[in-house]
């Protein structure tokens, strides 16, 4: 990792995590392949804000844990990439085992549990759904009745988002990284890095 620390995948310690390792990966990791409109891929790290914000929609009363599950959700493919879902099916138990086991690892890393609560996994699965459907319209030229058969109807609109056209728009890699470590230091404060 750039910070220097050397993190094993099969073995990872929450001591060899550290939040701008993740940050740094997670802007350049492209959703959908790199296949969306824009100047920009629509990176990771962009989407686990978005998964966060439209968690907090959800369900405003939740507390710093849950954001912080919420924007971590996805934090293994800083070192892993996105691979979508129907081939981490295909290649089976192995790949989810070292995801959980880094994800588990990431999680201590900052004070969580290494596995969120079933109630909060529940509201990340469902905000991470309609974070796909909102990119698959607005990103990858999907209609939307085609992402309301894969992803399911979002709860909200996205003029009930706050800012969503500004979360919905691709960001450069230095703005993704930027909000990324923004967004958790509102979460945990500037201490929690």
């Amino acid at each position: 990792m750039l910070s220097g620390r050397r993190l094993d995948l099969l073995d990872p310690s929450p001591l060899d995590v550290e939040l701008g390792d993740i940050a740094h990966g997670l802007a350049r990791v492209a959703r959908w392949n790199g296949q969306t409109n824009g100047d920009y891929a629509f990176s990771v790290a962009q989407h686990s804000v978005l998964v966060m914000e439209l968690a907090i929609a959800a369900k405003p009363e939740i507390d710093g844990s849950g954001r912080l599950y919420a924007l971590l959700h996805d934090a293994p493919e800083y070192v892993m990439g996105d691979i979508i879902s129907p081939l981490k099916a295909a290649m089976g138990g192995q790949y989810k085992e070292l995801e959980n086991s880094l994800l588990g690892a990431i999680h201590v890393r900052f004070s969580l549990a290494a596995k969120a609560p079933t109630a909060i996994t529940k509201l990340v699965k469902k905000a991470d759904k309609e974070a796909a459907y909102f990119e698959a319209v607005n990103l990858a030229g999907f209609e939307p009745e085609e992402a309301r058969k894969l992803f399911g109807e979002p709860a909200l609109a996205s003029f009930d988002i706050p800012d969503f056209e500004q979360l919905i728009r691709p960001w450069p890699i230095h703005v993704a990284h930027e909000k990324f470590m923004s967004v958790f230091s509102t979460v945990l404060g500037p201490s929690s890095k």
